[in-house]
């Protein structure tokens, strides 16, 4: 599966995004979808997963309550809500297929980089 990430930009703090991570090549009805981040100098973190019917989530604490992963498998699509951002958000935001786990995504496809800027 090739996986497009977008909907990155820059926003200001309190501000909302919503990125979208299409799929091509397969159907994401076989697979887990999540996102991960990575920060400049730092490593590339797990935020957030969903199972393949979307009936379970999971989240880093650090995104609990404001950011919601979605899918819709009719469009092939995953998405990441995110609101009330803050200047710690400010990473490339990757999108990813594999297997979920209760703690994060195991991710065996990975999208490319989408760029969220957060502003103070």
């Amino acid at each position: 599966v090739q996986l497009q990430a977008s909907g990155g930009g820059l926003v200001q703090a309190g501000g909302s995004l919503r990125l979208s991570c299409a799929a091509s090549g397969d159907t994401i009805r076989h697979y887990a979808m999540g996102w991960f981040r990575q920060a400049p100098g730092k490593e590339r973190e797990f935020v957030a997963a969903v199972s393949r019917t979307g009936t379970r989530t999971n989240y880093v604490d650090s995104v609990k309550g404001r950011f919601t992963i979605s899918r819709d498998n009719a469009e092939n699509t995953a998405y990441l809500q995110m609101n009330r951002l803050r200047p710690e958000d400010t990473a490339v935001y990757y999108c990813a297929a594999g297997r979920y786990s209760d703690v994060s995504l195991v991710a065996d496809y990975w999208g490319q980089g989408t760029l969220v800027t957060v502003s103070s």
